[in-house]
């Protein structure tokens, strides 16, 4: 059987303002068995440390229900923010959804 693939994809600045609703629909899907998270963040455009911190929860969320969690299409400021509190070791970033199709579901 396939894994349950759910894709969420947040759009212009997460932040604190919308951290709690992005931690809602996280946990919404992993209750729904959704196996794989993908977070799509092609339409965010900033993301601040409430933002990543509710990304770091997403994450939690994701892996004690025994799922995993994916990010693809982020931008520059996204990516810094990563590499600054070393968060690119800590999650697996694909450049755009085709290429987490390609390397995860196949």
């Amino acid at each position: 059987m396939s894994p349950v693939v759910k894709i969420v994809q947040p759009s212009g600045i997460l932040d604190g303002m919308k951290a709690g609703q992005f931690r809602q629909e996280i946990s919404d899907i992993v209750e729904n068995g959704a196996d794989i998270v993908l977070i799509d963040f092609k339409d965010v455009t900033f993301m601040d440390s409430s933002g990543l911190g509710a990304l770091v929860l997403a994450l939690k969320t994701v892996r004690a229900s025994g799922g995993k969690l994916f990010i693809c299409s982020i931008n520059e400021q996204v990516k810094m923010l990563f590499e600054l509190t070393s968060m690119d070791r800590v999650f697996e970033i694909f450049p755009n959804r085709d290429e987490f199709y390609n390397q995860v579901t196949s």
